[in-house]
């Protein structure tokens, strides 16, 4: 009888495991999805800082992006029905903290390009068993005048608005080809 009852306990289990796990095709449509919504909002967002740096530079673009990335932020999840967020260990605006998970993968995309090997997005179910969609943030070198290293691309006028606009700034430092985070988005039941 005892055996019987852990025979039905593993199989319901593993059954229910084989349920948490997505098929090959629900991850490729998944990436699909995901490659959509974060080249879009990529496009408004790298487009509207352009338009502010050809107006003013780094002083014209800093204020903007400060009171204007996370409402455009917003109206993608409105349209796509899905949370984005733009994420780092070095963090820039603090309504972006990541996960636990979230520095997971940003290290394993770190790890992935220091070994010359293909940076891919990641989708898995997370912990409210939603669909989430990964894929690295790559520095540009025209990132830099407001990412780059303090004395070199950074100068002093650019990271003392920087500072006054983010006090809790960790976002400089990089180099062009360097990972700065993450897209995490996670699609809405």
């Amino acid at each position: 009888m005892m055996f019987k009852k852990i025979l039905i306990f593993t199989v319901l289990l593993s059954l229910f495991s084989c349920n948490e796990k997505l098929s090959n095709k629900e991850k490729l449509e998944y990436i699909s999805k995901g490659k959509e919504i974060t080249q879009s909002t990529f496009k408004e967002l790298s487009s509207n800082l352009i338009a502010q740096m050809k107006l003013g530079g780094p002083m014209q673009a800093i204020p903007f992006c400060n009171t204007e990335a996370i409402p455009i932020t917003k109206k993608k999840e409105q349209k796509f029905n899905v949370s984005i967020k733009r994420t780092s260990e070095k963090l820039r605006n603090t309504e972006n903290k990541a996960t636990e998970r979230e520095l997971q993968i940003i290290n394993n995309y770190r790890n992935a390009l220091k070994n010359n090997r293909e940076l891919t997005p990641v989708v898995e179910k997370n912990i409210n068993k939603n669909i989430q969609f990964y894929a690295p943030i790559i520095i540009d070198a025209k990132c830099l005048a407001c990412h780059g290293k303090f004395g070199e691309e950074l100068n002093v006028k650019t990271d003392s608005l920087v500072k006054k606009l983010y006090p809790k700034d960790l976002a400089i430092g990089y180099k062009a080809g360097d990972i700065r985070g993450i897209w995490s988005i996670e699609f809405k039941k």
